[in-house]
């Protein structure tokens, strides 16, 4: 009996949409395709054949039945890196159809890329037409909102990439900070790794939480990530204007330093509302912003080394332990000993030096 994959049962939540009756194994297709990133791709097909194990060793049915797919009549794929892949040819239906991400540099020209996808474009439209979920990882998001069956709705991708997509799909509501996002028949997750939670989270729903737990357990997969905002890296995002780009390097010399407007505009020689329009409109937010963002990045750096967050708060020029919380849980969505407690490493940081004392904003 085939899943039902365009209403999404109460009890079971809304990643996907199950038949709890159904004794055939889920058909999950994991899509193939030129310059896809081929861990992404193994991933998400590889969990789901470890969760089929742990089924069977607590003697339940197979609950998946995942295969590599192509969208193309050429049955070998050279993915990122110059990888190849063998998939199978796409059927014409299937329960759920998984994009994985691919190489998406800075300097790529996604246009050209997504032109070049059109077999992969086509079969999506097709299969969601026929019924079918869909779900996406990283950039794979891209192509689901490419071929238009994003618009309207809710979606994550990766946060690096966030930006981008933002600008070239209006139409879809982007929730940049979240690992998973579902609305109705489609799933999107976040960087990269965000292939292991959305397995996860297939697993979870299709079989409940004791096969996904154990399956997490003998893969050594956290199944406890709800976002990727602890891993946002400030620092990643350059801005395409070079005034812009020249301003935030000078902010970031500058991340223990009073924040002064007037002061930022005297050294680029331009009035205070030029310097705030120039770098707003390149960078989607005011140089106050950002610089706060800069700070937040390098205490993560800082707590990361295993300094105290008294030693972070001070790198970066804050001496209110109330105003740098709010601000790094505001950005990060934990608090900065959370934070600590998740990430930082055994050994100190030697380089790590101490900012002002004086309060910032």
């Amino acid at each position: 009996m085939p899943a039902v994959l365009v209403a999404v049962p109460p009890r079971l939540g809304s990643i996907l949409a199950i038949d709890e009756t159904r004794c055939e194994p889920l058909r999950v297709g994991v899509l193939a395709y030129p310059g896809c990133f081929a861990a992404g791709t193994f991933a998400l097909h590889d969990l789901l054949l470890v969760a089929n194990r742990v089924a069977a060793s607590a003697r339940q049915p197979q609950p998946f039945q995942p295969a590599i797919l192509v969208a193309r009549p050429e049955r070998r794929i050279t993915a990122a890196g110059d990888v190849v892949i063998t998939p199978t040819a796409a059927p014409t239906t299937c329960d759920l159809l998984v994009v994985p991400g691919f190489d998406l540099v800075p300097e790529a020209d996604i246009d050209a890329i997504l032109a070049g996808l059109k077999p992969e474009l086509r079969l999506i439209r097709r299969l969601r037409r026929s019924g079918s979920g869909l779900a996406s990882a990283c950039g794979g998001a891209f192509l689901l909102a490419e071929a238009g069956v994003l618009d309207g709705r809710r979606a994550t991708t990766s946060w690096l990439f966030a930006s981008a997509f933002a600008e070239r799909y209006p139409a879809v509501r982007l929730e940049a900070d979240r690992m998973l996002v579902t609305d109705g028949p489609v799933t999107t997750a976040a960087a990269f790794s965000a292939s292991h939670d959305l397995a996860l989270q297939i697993i979870r729903r299709c079989t409940g939480e004791g096969i996904a737990r154990r399956t997490a357990r003998v893969t050594l997969v956290p199944d406890n990530r709800t976002s990727q905002a602890p891993y946002i890296d400030s620092t990643a995002h350059l801005a395409a204007d070079e005034f812009a780009e020249d301003v935030r390097r000078w902010l970031a010399a500058r991340l223990a330093d009073p924040y002064q407007l007037g002061r930022l505009a005297a050294a680029f020689h331009v009035s205070t509302r030029t310097v705030l329009r120039r770098f707003t409109q390149a960078c989607g937010q005011s140089p106050l912003e950002h610089l706060q963002d800069l700070r937040v990045a390098h205490a993560k750096h800082v707590l990361e080394t295993g300094a105290s967050v008294h030693q972070a708060m001070h790198a970066v020029g804050y001496s209110d332990p109330g105003t740098f919380r709010r601000l790094f849980a505001g950005r990060v969505g934990q608090t900065p000993a959370a934070y600590r407690r998740a990430f930082a490493t055994t050994g100190h940081d030697p380089s790590v030096q101490n900012g002002s004392s004086q309060p910032r904003v």
